[in-house]
């Protein structure tokens, strides 16, 4: 497969300092890393329509006042393979407020492969398990 740049949508859910994150191990180098959840743009599909459906897919949720937060650029190495995103950063509210009371929330990717999402400080990112892209912390920082 040739190189290519993907678009991504994610959606970053709030929760006072806290954001809900999947933490993923690059399987090269076993190295932690957090993202919010979200996903590809599909051709001829609005990043404001792939944030909904992604998180309609990944969780079973539906999503309420998504509004663009900002753009990155992420050059990155993935198992062992250069990457490089176009990230879309969208800020929502689940349509179901009750949903904030849950510790984690359980997901699943289009593959099949389960995930558990938890909600974590924007303290709590560092070298050990960074929040990606790079630039994203800094982008909700300067938002709040």
């Amino acid at each position: 497969m040739r190189n290519q740049i993907r678009v991504l949508a994610l959606c970053l859910l709030r929760q006072g300092n806290r954001i809900l994150v999947r933490e993923t191990q690059d399987p090269h180098d076993g190295r932690s890393f957090c993202r919010p959840l979200g996903g590809g743009v599909e051709f001829g599909e609005t990043s404001h329509a792939a944030v909904r459906r992604e998180i309609r897919e990944e969780l079973g949720v539906e999503l309420a006042e998504v509004k663009l937060l900002g753009t990155l650029e992420s050059l990155f190495s993935y198992a062992g393979r250069p990457g490089h995103e176009v990230v879309l950063v969208y800020v929502a509210e689940f349509a179901d407020r009750q949903l904030y009371a849950e510790a984690e929330l359980p997901g699943q990717e289009s593959d099949g492969e389960a995930f558990v999402a938890t909600w974590r400080s924007l303290h709590s990112f560092d070298q050990a398990c960074p929040l990606v892209p790079e630039g994203l912390l800094d982008l909700i920082t300067r938002s709040a």
